[in-house]
Protein backbone atom coordinates (compact mmCIF):
# COMPACT_ATOMS: atom_id res chain seq x y z
CA UNK A 1 0.00 0.00 0.00
CA UNK A 2 2.94 2.55 0.90
CA UNK A 3 4.69 1.53 -2.45
CA UNK A 4 1.58 2.82 -4.51
CA UNK A 5 0.86 5.80 -2.27
CA UNK A 6 4.42 6.79 -3.20
CA UNK A 7 3.62 6.29 -6.89
CA UNK A 8 0.72 8.81 -6.50
CA UNK A 9 2.63 11.15 -4.86
CA UNK A 10 5.39 11.72 -7.29
CA UNK A 11 2.29 10.88 -9.84
CA UNK A 12 0.94 14.28 -8.33
CA UNK A 13 4.07 16.05 -8.35
CA UNK A 14 4.18 15.45 -12.50
CA UNK A 15 1.16 16.19 -13.32
CA UNK A 16 2.53 19.88 -11.33
CA UNK A 17 4.59 20.24 -14.65
CA UNK A 18 2.17 18.80 -16.71
CA UNK A 19 -0.41 21.44 -16.30
CA UNK A 20 1.90 23.97 -15.93
CA UNK A 21 3.28 23.58 -19.69
CA UNK A 22 -0.35 22.91 -20.95
CA UNK A 23 -1.63 26.19 -18.96
CA UNK A 24 1.45 28.53 -19.44
CA UNK A 25 4.32 27.38 -21.09
CA UNK A 26 6.00 24.16 -21.74
CA UNK A 27 9.24 26.28 -22.25
CA UNK A 28 8.44 27.88 -18.15
CA UNK A 29 7.63 23.98 -16.89
CA UNK A 30 10.90 22.35 -18.62
CA UNK A 31 12.69 25.41 -17.11
CA UNK A 32 11.26 24.63 -13.31
CA UNK A 33 12.02 20.95 -13.65
CA UNK A 34 15.27 21.28 -14.62
CA UNK A 35 16.26 23.80 -11.37
CA UNK A 36 13.67 21.34 -9.50
CA UNK A 37 15.85 18.25 -10.42
CA UNK A 38 19.01 20.39 -9.06
CA UNK A 39 17.33 20.99 -6.39
CA UNK A 40 16.34 17.88 -5.85
CA UNK A 41 20.51 16.43 -6.25
CA UNK A 42 20.83 19.11 -3.47
CA UNK A 43 18.27 18.02 -0.95
CA UNK A 44 19.53 14.30 -1.53
CA UNK A 45 23.29 15.96 -0.26
CA UNK A 46 21.51 17.47 2.49
CA UNK A 47 19.64 14.10 3.43
CA UNK A 48 22.65 12.08 3.55
CA UNK A 49 24.15 14.76 5.86
CA UNK A 50 20.84 15.03 8.40
CA UNK A 51 18.79 12.26 7.33
CA UNK A 52 21.44 9.76 7.81
CA UNK A 53 23.73 10.97 10.33
CA UNK A 54 21.83 14.18 11.94
CA UNK A 55 24.44 16.01 11.06
CA UNK A 56 22.69 19.84 11.29
CA UNK A 57 24.81 22.36 8.84
CA UNK A 58 23.14 25.16 7.37
CA UNK A 59 26.26 25.74 5.34
CA UNK A 60 24.37 24.42 1.83
CA UNK A 61 25.11 27.53 0.14
CA UNK A 62 28.76 27.11 0.62
CA UNK A 63 29.15 24.19 -1.21
CA UNK A 64 26.78 25.23 -4.47
CA UNK A 65 29.06 28.24 -5.08
CA UNK A 66 32.31 26.13 -5.16
CA UNK A 67 30.25 23.99 -7.27
CA UNK A 68 29.61 27.03 -9.84
CA UNK A 69 33.59 28.07 -8.95
CA UNK A 70 34.66 24.61 -10.10
CA UNK A 71 33.25 25.47 -13.91
CA UNK A 72 34.98 29.25 -13.91
CA UNK A 73 37.95 27.29 -12.98
CA UNK A 74 37.41 23.78 -15.31
CA UNK A 75 36.09 25.38 -18.08
CA UNK A 76 35.93 29.37 -17.95
CA UNK A 77 37.52 30.74 -20.85
CA UNK A 78 41.29 31.16 -20.76
CA UNK A 79 42.64 34.51 -20.02
CA UNK A 80 46.65 34.03 -20.73
CA UNK A 81 47.41 37.80 -19.63
CA UNK A 82 46.03 37.28 -16.76
CA UNK A 83 47.86 34.28 -15.73
CA UNK A 84 51.50 35.31 -17.13
CA UNK A 85 50.48 38.67 -15.37
CA UNK A 86 50.39 36.49 -11.86
CA UNK A 87 49.24 33.47 -11.99
CA UNK A 88 52.62 31.43 -11.12
CA UNK A 89 52.80 33.99 -8.00
CA UNK A 90 49.01 33.28 -7.00
CA UNK A 91 49.96 29.33 -6.94
CA UNK A 92 53.33 29.93 -4.72
CA UNK A 93 51.50 32.03 -2.66
CA UNK A 94 49.02 29.51 -1.97
CA UNK A 95 51.33 26.71 -1.93
CA UNK A 96 53.17 28.53 0.84
CA UNK A 97 49.43 28.85 2.78
CA UNK A 98 49.35 25.43 2.75
CA UNK A 99 52.54 24.53 3.97
CA UNK A 100 52.21 27.61 6.85
CA UNK A 101 49.22 25.27 7.93
CA UNK A 102 51.07 22.13 7.77
CA UNK A 103 53.87 23.65 9.67
CA UNK A 104 51.33 25.34 12.38
CA UNK A 105 49.73 21.51 12.71
CA UNK A 106 53.20 19.74 13.20
CA UNK A 107 54.28 22.85 15.98
CA UNK A 108 50.88 22.47 17.77
CA UNK A 109 51.00 18.91 17.89
CA UNK A 110 54.69 18.98 18.96
CA UNK A 111 54.98 21.37 21.32
CA UNK A 112 54.05 20.89 24.70
CA UNK A 113 50.58 22.57 26.25
CA UNK A 114 51.21 25.74 27.82
CA UNK A 115 51.81 29.51 27.29
CA UNK A 116 55.20 28.80 25.44
CA UNK A 117 53.36 26.68 22.39
CA UNK A 118 50.07 29.48 22.27
CA UNK A 119 52.82 32.46 21.85
CA UNK A 120 55.38 30.23 19.43
CA UNK A 121 51.86 29.61 17.12
CA UNK A 122 50.50 33.22 17.66
CA UNK A 123 53.67 34.55 16.17
CA UNK A 124 54.57 31.59 13.46
CA UNK A 125 51.03 32.54 12.47
CA UNK A 126 51.57 36.37 12.01
CA UNK A 127 54.74 36.15 10.51
CA UNK A 128 53.22 33.67 8.09
CA UNK A 129 50.29 36.13 7.53
CA UNK A 130 52.39 38.94 6.26
CA UNK A 131 54.83 36.86 4.09
CA UNK A 132 51.68 35.23 2.62
CA UNK A 133 49.81 38.15 1.43
CA UNK A 134 53.21 39.57 0.35
CA UNK A 135 53.00 36.58 -2.08
CA UNK A 136 49.67 37.22 -3.12
CA UNK A 137 48.72 41.02 -3.15
CA UNK A 138 51.04 41.99 -5.89
CA UNK A 139 50.15 39.59 -8.23
CA UNK A 140 46.05 39.62 -7.74
CA UNK A 141 47.04 43.63 -8.47
CA UNK A 142 48.25 42.20 -11.39
CA UNK A 143 46.05 40.41 -12.68
CA UNK A 144 42.88 42.43 -11.87
CA UNK A 145 44.26 45.30 -13.63
CA UNK A 146 44.56 42.83 -17.19
CA UNK A 147 41.88 44.25 -18.86
CA UNK A 148 39.14 44.71 -16.10
CA UNK A 149 36.30 45.74 -17.98
CA UNK A 150 36.08 42.05 -20.28
CA UNK A 151 38.22 39.96 -17.89
CA UNK A 152 40.88 41.12 -14.36
CA UNK A 153 40.49 37.45 -13.85
CA UNK A 154 43.12 34.65 -13.97
CA UNK A 155 40.68 32.82 -16.51
CA UNK A 156 39.84 29.08 -16.64
CA UNK A 157 41.29 25.86 -18.70
CA UNK A 158 38.64 25.98 -21.21
CA UNK A 159 37.87 22.42 -21.63
CA UNK A 160 34.17 20.96 -21.38
CA UNK A 161 31.17 21.67 -18.24
CA UNK A 162 31.04 17.81 -18.09
CA UNK A 163 34.64 17.61 -16.81
CA UNK A 164 34.23 20.28 -14.06
CA UNK A 165 30.81 18.66 -12.48
CA UNK A 166 33.22 15.96 -10.84
CA UNK A 167 35.54 18.68 -9.86
CA UNK A 168 32.82 20.77 -8.58
CA UNK A 169 32.16 17.75 -6.02
CA UNK A 170 36.21 17.26 -5.21
CA UNK A 171 36.09 20.93 -4.37
CA UNK A 172 33.21 21.04 -1.93
CA UNK A 173 33.98 18.07 -0.44
CA UNK A 174 38.24 19.36 0.38
CA UNK A 175 36.40 22.29 1.59
CA UNK A 176 33.91 19.83 3.83
CA UNK A 177 37.20 18.21 5.10
CA UNK A 178 38.61 21.08 6.33
CA UNK A 179 35.19 22.75 7.70
CA UNK A 180 34.63 19.35 9.17
CA UNK A 181 38.33 19.11 11.15
CA UNK A 182 36.98 22.38 12.76
CA UNK A 183 33.33 22.13 13.66
CA UNK A 184 32.15 18.58 13.37
CA UNK A 185 32.99 18.50 17.10
CA UNK A 186 30.27 20.84 18.06
CA UNK A 187 26.99 20.09 19.29
CA UNK A 188 24.28 20.68 16.94
CA UNK A 189 23.21 23.91 17.47
CA UNK A 190 26.65 25.35 17.54
CA UNK A 191 27.45 22.97 14.21
CA UNK A 192 24.21 25.10 12.48
CA UNK A 193 25.98 28.62 13.70
CA UNK A 194 29.64 27.53 12.25
CA UNK A 195 28.61 26.03 9.05
CA UNK A 196 26.55 28.93 7.80
CA UNK A 197 29.36 31.48 8.78
CA UNK A 198 32.00 29.40 6.98
CA UNK A 199 29.53 29.87 3.89
CA UNK A 200 29.00 33.35 3.99
CA UNK A 201 32.75 33.43 4.02
CA UNK A 202 32.91 31.45 0.97
CA UNK A 203 30.37 33.72 -0.60
CA UNK A 204 32.39 36.84 0.60
CA UNK A 205 35.31 35.86 -0.94
CA UNK A 206 33.82 35.00 -3.93
CA UNK A 207 32.00 38.66 -4.73
CA UNK A 208 35.28 39.83 -3.46
CA UNK A 209 38.05 38.35 -5.08
CA UNK A 210 38.02 39.67 -8.30
CA UNK A 211 41.04 37.55 -9.98
CA UNK A 212 39.35 34.43 -9.31
CA UNK A 213 35.74 35.02 -10.70
CA UNK A 214 35.32 38.59 -11.36
CA UNK A 215 33.19 39.15 -7.87
CA UNK A 216 30.08 40.65 -8.33
CA UNK A 217 30.72 42.03 -12.08
CA UNK A 218 29.87 38.46 -12.60
CA UNK A 219 30.97 35.87 -15.43
CA UNK A 220 29.68 35.56 -18.56
CA UNK A 221 29.70 33.16 -21.85
CA UNK A 222 30.86 29.74 -19.77
CA UNK A 223 30.89 26.97 -22.61
CA UNK A 224 27.56 24.24 -22.25
CA UNK A 225 28.37 20.85 -21.31
CA UNK A 226 28.44 18.55 -23.95
CA UNK A 227 26.35 17.16 -26.14
CA UNK A 228 24.04 20.30 -25.25
CA UNK A 229 23.58 23.07 -28.24
CA UNK A 230 23.59 26.66 -28.29
CA UNK A 231 19.95 27.91 -29.66
CA UNK A 232 21.23 29.26 -32.60
CA UNK A 233 23.16 26.78 -33.34
CA UNK A 234 20.16 24.55 -33.36
CA UNK A 235 17.97 27.65 -35.70
CA UNK A 236 20.73 27.56 -37.91
CA UNK A 237 20.78 23.79 -38.93
CA UNK A 238 18.63 22.50 -42.04
CA UNK A 239 18.37 19.27 -39.72
CA UNK A 240 16.40 20.78 -37.16
CA UNK A 241 14.88 23.53 -38.94
CA UNK A 242 13.09 21.45 -41.73
CA UNK A 243 11.41 19.29 -39.05
CA UNK A 244 10.13 22.63 -37.09
CA UNK A 245 8.64 24.02 -39.94
CA UNK A 246 6.92 20.68 -41.62
CA UNK A 247 5.18 20.65 -38.56
CA UNK A 248 4.31 23.93 -38.29
CA UNK A 249 6.48 25.03 -35.16
CA UNK A 250 8.07 27.82 -34.01
CA UNK A 251 11.81 27.17 -34.30
CA UNK A 252 12.59 29.73 -31.40
CA UNK A 253 10.42 28.06 -29.14
CA UNK A 254 11.25 24.78 -30.57
CA UNK A 255 15.22 24.72 -30.24
CA UNK A 256 14.91 26.43 -26.86
CA UNK A 257 12.60 23.40 -25.29
CA UNK A 258 14.60 20.53 -27.18
CA UNK A 259 17.81 22.28 -25.08
CA UNK A 260 16.08 22.18 -21.95
CA UNK A 261 14.93 18.83 -22.39
CA UNK A 262 18.61 17.89 -22.84
CA UNK A 263 19.81 19.20 -19.99
CA UNK A 264 16.24 17.40 -18.51
CA UNK A 265 17.92 14.54 -19.16
CA UNK A 266 21.39 14.78 -18.56
CA UNK A 267 20.15 15.95 -15.05
CA UNK A 268 17.79 13.03 -14.61
CA UNK A 269 20.87 10.46 -15.57
CA UNK A 270 22.11 12.37 -12.81
CA UNK A 271 19.76 11.78 -9.73
CA UNK A 272 18.78 8.38 -10.77
CA UNK A 273 22.64 7.09 -10.75
CA UNK A 274 22.75 8.83 -7.27
CA UNK A 275 19.53 7.59 -5.79
CA UNK A 276 20.76 4.01 -6.99
CA UNK A 277 24.20 4.39 -5.24
CA UNK A 278 22.43 6.00 -2.25
CA UNK A 279 19.96 3.55 -1.80
CA UNK A 280 23.09 0.68 -1.70
CA UNK A 281 24.71 2.41 0.53
CA UNK A 282 21.88 3.16 2.99
CA UNK A 283 21.11 -0.28 2.90
CA UNK A 284 24.29 -1.57 3.31
CA UNK A 285 27.07 -2.31 6.56
CA UNK A 286 27.83 0.98 6.39
CA UNK A 287 24.93 2.58 5.68
CA UNK A 288 23.24 0.36 9.34
CA UNK A 289 26.88 1.61 11.25
CA UNK A 290 25.61 5.46 10.35
CA UNK A 291 22.33 5.05 11.42
CA UNK A 292 23.04 3.55 14.49
CA UNK A 293 25.72 6.32 15.16
CA UNK A 294 22.87 9.14 14.63
CA UNK A 295 19.98 6.99 16.63
CA UNK A 296 23.06 6.71 19.57
CA UNK A 297 26.74 7.93 19.24
CA UNK A 298 27.27 6.50 22.58
CA UNK A 299 26.16 3.27 21.95
CA UNK A 300 27.60 3.38 18.63
CA UNK A 301 30.82 3.96 20.16
CA UNK A 302 31.09 1.24 23.09
CA UNK A 303 30.99 -1.35 20.17
CA UNK A 304 33.94 0.31 18.31
CA UNK A 305 32.47 2.37 16.31
CA UNK A 306 34.64 5.38 15.18
CA UNK A 307 31.85 8.45 15.47
CA UNK A 308 34.26 11.26 14.59
CA UNK A 309 35.47 9.74 11.38
CA UNK A 310 32.13 8.65 10.66
CA UNK A 311 30.69 12.05 11.01
CA UNK A 312 33.53 13.36 9.15
CA UNK A 313 32.80 10.64 6.36
CA UNK A 314 29.36 11.67 6.03
CA UNK A 315 30.01 15.22 5.98
CA UNK A 316 32.12 15.48 3.16
CA UNK A 317 29.97 12.86 1.24
CA UNK A 318 26.87 15.05 1.56
CA UNK A 319 28.67 18.48 1.07
CA UNK A 320 30.70 16.45 -2.47
CA UNK A 321 26.25 16.02 -3.56
CA UNK A 322 25.40 19.67 -3.10
CA UNK A 323 28.51 20.99 -4.72
CA UNK A 324 27.85 18.47 -7.80
CA UNK A 325 24.69 20.16 -8.68
CA UNK A 326 26.02 23.19 -8.22
CA UNK A 327 28.81 22.65 -10.77
CA UNK A 328 25.73 21.38 -12.83
CA UNK A 329 23.59 24.63 -12.17
CA UNK A 330 26.20 27.14 -13.05
CA UNK A 331 26.97 24.75 -16.13
CA UNK A 332 23.19 25.24 -17.54
CA UNK A 333 23.35 29.07 -16.18
CA UNK A 334 26.45 29.66 -18.73
CA UNK A 335 27.51 32.14 -15.90
CA UNK A 336 28.40 32.52 -12.69
CA UNK A 337 26.62 35.39 -10.13
CA UNK A 338 28.00 35.92 -7.12
CA UNK A 339 26.01 37.75 -5.35
CA UNK A 340 22.55 35.28 -6.41
CA UNK A 341 24.01 32.36 -3.78
CA UNK A 342 21.41 33.18 -1.06
CA UNK A 343 21.14 30.88 2.05
CA UNK A 344 17.29 31.31 1.74
CA UNK A 345 17.64 30.10 -1.66
CA UNK A 346 20.22 27.26 -1.68
CA UNK A 347 20.37 26.66 2.48
CA UNK A 348 16.90 26.95 4.23
CA UNK A 349 15.02 26.10 0.86
CA UNK A 350 16.79 23.00 0.77
CA UNK A 351 16.39 21.66 4.19
CA UNK A 352 12.54 22.39 3.50
CA UNK A 353 12.74 20.14 0.45
CA UNK A 354 13.83 17.36 3.13
CA UNK A 355 11.97 18.38 5.81
CA UNK A 356 8.82 17.92 3.34
CA UNK A 357 9.97 15.17 1.73
CA UNK A 358 11.18 12.57 4.59
CA UNK A 359 14.18 13.06 6.46
CA UNK A 360 16.22 9.84 6.19
CA UNK A 361 14.63 8.32 2.96
CA UNK A 362 16.20 9.31 -0.66
CA UNK A 363 12.85 9.23 -2.74
CA UNK A 364 11.42 11.42 0.39
CA UNK A 365 14.34 14.11 -0.99
CA UNK A 366 13.84 13.81 -4.44
CA UNK A 367 9.92 14.42 -3.92
CA UNK A 368 10.39 17.20 -1.35
CA UNK A 369 13.09 18.79 -4.11
CA UNK A 370 10.67 18.08 -6.89
CA UNK A 371 7.59 19.82 -4.84
CA UNK A 372 8.98 22.37 -3.19
CA UNK A 373 11.57 23.38 -6.24
CA UNK A 374 7.76 23.37 -8.24
CA UNK A 375 6.20 25.52 -5.77
CA UNK A 376 8.88 28.18 -5.32
CA UNK A 377 9.15 29.30 -8.88
CA UNK A 378 5.78 28.79 -9.86
CA UNK A 379 4.18 30.78 -7.17
CA UNK A 380 6.35 33.25 -9.11
CA UNK A 381 4.27 33.31 -11.91
CA UNK A 382 0.84 32.32 -9.99
CA UNK A 383 1.21 34.33 -7.18
CA UNK A 384 0.56 37.91 -8.99
CA UNK A 385 -2.26 36.15 -11.44
CA UNK A 386 -4.25 34.64 -8.73
CA UNK A 387 -3.94 37.80 -6.57
CA UNK A 388 -5.78 39.66 -9.51
CA UNK A 389 -8.18 37.43 -9.62
CA UNK A 390 -9.48 37.38 -6.09
CA UNK A 391 -8.92 41.16 -6.41
CA UNK A 392 -11.32 41.11 -9.20
CA UNK A 393 -14.30 41.88 -7.43
CA UNK A 394 -12.42 44.89 -5.54
CA UNK A 395 -13.04 48.69 -5.94
CA UNK A 396 -10.08 50.39 -7.06
CA UNK A 397 -8.42 52.14 -3.81
CA UNK A 398 -5.55 51.72 -1.33
CA UNK A 399 -6.68 48.42 0.06
CA UNK A 400 -6.72 46.47 -3.91
CA UNK A 401 -3.44 47.97 -4.75
CA UNK A 402 -1.82 46.58 -1.38
CA UNK A 403 -3.19 43.32 -1.63
CA UNK A 404 -2.14 43.28 -5.78
CA UNK A 405 1.52 44.41 -4.17
CA UNK A 406 1.69 41.65 -1.79
CA UNK A 407 1.44 39.07 -4.46
CA UNK A 408 5.23 39.56 -4.37
CA UNK A 409 5.60 37.39 -1.04
CA UNK A 410 2.73 34.75 -2.01
CA UNK A 411 5.91 32.35 -2.89
CA UNK A 412 7.40 32.84 0.89
CA UNK A 413 3.68 32.59 2.18
CA UNK A 414 3.01 29.26 0.08
CA UNK A 415 6.17 27.64 1.57
CA UNK A 416 5.13 28.88 4.82
CA UNK A 417 1.59 27.22 4.73
CA UNK A 418 3.31 23.73 3.08
CA UNK A 419 5.22 23.43 5.73
CA UNK A 420 2.84 23.81 8.58
CA UNK A 421 0.77 21.42 7.13
CA UNK A 422 3.27 18.82 6.23
CA UNK A 423 4.70 19.36 9.89
CA UNK A 424 0.74 18.94 11.56
CA UNK A 425 -0.66 15.82 9.32
CA UNK A 426 3.28 14.31 8.20
CA UNK A 427 5.93 15.16 10.97
CA UNK A 428 8.07 12.28 9.48
CA UNK A 429 7.30 13.66 5.88
CA UNK A 430 5.42 12.73 2.73
CA UNK A 431 7.51 9.45 2.30
CA UNK A 432 9.43 8.94 5.58
CA UNK A 433 12.06 6.96 6.76
CA UNK A 434 11.28 3.13 7.09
Amino acid sequence: MTRYRNLWLFAGVALLFVATGAMLSWNLSLQILNLALLSAIMAVGVNIQWGYAGLFSTGVVGSVALGGLAVVLVSGKPVPAGWEAGGPRVLSALLFAALAVALAVWLYRKLQAGPKRSLALVLFGVIAFFIYRGLLDPAVMAIEANNPSQAGHIGGLGLNSLLAWPFGALLAAGAAWLIGKVALGLRADYLAIATLGIAEIIIAVMRNEDWLDRGVKNLIDIPRPWPVPKEVDLQASPAFLDPMLAMGLDPVTGSSIFVKLIYAGLFGIVLVALIWLTERALNSPWGRTIRAIRDNEISAAAMGKDVKFRHLQIFIIGSAVVGLAGAMMTSMDGQLTPPSYLPLRFTFLIWVMVIVGGSGNNWGAVLGGLLIGWLYLAVEFLGPQAMEYITAGLPSGPVKDHLRESAAHMRLLSLGVVLLLVLRFAPRGLIPEK
